[in-house]
């Protein structure tokens, strides 16, 4: 080990890491490891003690006094109108602040989340990308759970063939980039370890939570405008129109290794994941639910 690397670690272990979306799936998870293995982290939320919002650039600096390390996850995604301008204004702010190391969470099959990958590998920083598509975790603690727990999948896209990655793992791969040596220009594509659409999950899911759960597949327009009569937000309803009407459409079908190169292991498996979200209750019918 080199002097430079004994140095940055130790720097690294004295500065505070800001975590930004730290109340979210993948942030909270990197902020509660990096503070178990005893780093100073500073959770980049609008409630936190330095407040961080991605829409109000002029308390960044705050947020980054300080700071040398940098967990990147953008919301609600890289591919919404602006997010490439704000990564990009958010990266000289970085810099400007003195910010070492960078580590992005990307989007798979985005063109607009790797043009915000470019801005961090070419910003001259410590930089890695950890590239991920959909989560096993949006079936217990994100959008698709109320339609687990009611016993109905209903969504589009019932020949598509996904690789979902655990959160977990996404944080493991994150943490050891932003604490470890090695990772420096990596693009890490990360997934689970199989090929599966809705109809398989559903199956897994009703295994693991010992009841029926059905995948009904939908029409891409009757989604939407389910969606919109249940009121969502304008900006979800764009974003889900948008992820699968694209990115949904196939073009990631296929299992990467970013896990196993990151890691030295194999990716979480979607079955694990059931079983795991099962036995802690994620899948239970509550008396309002039935």
């Amino acid at each position: 080990m080199s002097i430079f690397t004994s140095v940055r670690r130790a720097f690294t272990r004295t500065s505070p890491i800001l975590v930004t979306g730290a109340t979210g799936k993948t942030g909270s998870r990197v902020a509660a490891r990096l503070a178990e293995r005893g780093h100073e982290v500073r959770l980049g939320s609008r409630r936190a003690e330095i407040p961080f919002d991605w829409n109000a650039p002029q308390g960044w600096a705050a947020a980054l006094k300080d700071v040398k390390a940098v967990y990147i996850a953008y919301a609600p995604d890289l591919a919404v109108p602006g997010a490439v301008e704000l990564i990009n204004r958010f990266v000289e702010a970085a810099k400007t602040a003195g910010v070492e190391h960078l580590v992005l969470l990307s989007g798979r099959g985005e063109e607009e989340a790797q043009a915000c990958e470019q801005i961090v590998l070419k910003s001259g920083l410590n930089a890695t990308v950890v590239r991920a598509g959909w989560f096993n975790q949006n079936f217990s603690e994100g959008g698709f759970a109320d339609m687990v727990r009611a016993g109905r999948i209903t969504l589009p896209g019932a020949d598509v063939l996904e690789p979902f990655v655990d959160v977990d793992d996404i944080a493991d791969v994150a943490v050891a980039a932003l604490t470890g040596d090695g990772h420096a220009g990596e693009i890490y594509e990360v997934t689970g370890p199989r090929l599966l659409g809705f109809a398989d999950m559903a199956q897994i899911l009703s295994e693991a939570s010992g009841r029926e759960i059905a995948y009904i597949p939908l029409r891409h327009e009757d989604f939407i405008e389910g969606l919109k009569a249940q009121g969502a937000p304008g900006e979800v309803v764009w974003l889900m129109d948008y992820l699968f009407s694209t990115v949904f459409d196939g073009r990631n079908a296929h299992v990467c290794d970013g896990v196993e190169r990151a890691l030295g292991r194999k990716p979480t498996d979607f079955e694990t994941f059931a079983r795991k979200a099962a036995a802690a209750g994620a899948f239970r019918v509550t008396e309002a639910a039935e």
